[in-house]
């Protein structure tokens, strides 16, 4: 069976945020809730010299999931393509998940009352669509979407 993953080319990030867009709009999240999260790094190696670096923080649909462990509702599947999915009906709210993280790449949605996280938009990868931030926003061309073989 075919496993999916994002992969980021941090170094080719220039911090233009379209990834964050497209997904805040693909899943009407909101305001705050990020599940694909852009940070930026300033370095000052002297004084008429500065330098940026950006970090995309994502989920990685982990091989384990802590987040799926520690969730006592269950609200947290793997499905076989490994896709790691909270199914916001069954979330209690308890947070968790997000604590379990070891990625800090969950997110809470204070509107809702629910934990969220990407899903990679499976909603468009099984309707042969890439996910909304691969799918050519990234300014950059720093996100790829790839399905490879589980080994």
């Amino acid at each position: 069976m075919k496993h999916y993953a994002l992969i980021i080319d941090h170094e080719s990030c220039w911090g233009c945020k379209t990834c964050e867009v497209a997904c805040k709009q693909e899943i009407n999240a909101s305001f705050g809730t990020r599940l694909i999260s852009v940070s930026e790094k300033i370095d000052q190696p002297a004084p008429e010299k500065m330098h940026f670096t950006f970090q995309v923080n994502v989920c990685r649909h982990c091989e384990e999931p802590s987040c799926m462990a520690a969730c006592p509702e269950q609200a947290i599947s793997k499905r076989g393509d490994g896709i790691v999915v909270l199914h916001e009906a069954l979330c209690s709210g308890c947070k968790l998940c997000v604590e379990a993280c070891t990625h800090q790449a969950m997110a809470f949605d204070n509107d809702k009352g629910v934990a969220q996280k990407c899903n990679l938009c499976y909603h468009r990868v099984d309707n042969g669509l890439l996910p909304a931030c691969a799918d050519n926003v990234c300014l950059a061309h720093c996100i790829h979407f790839i399905e490879h073989s589980k080994k």
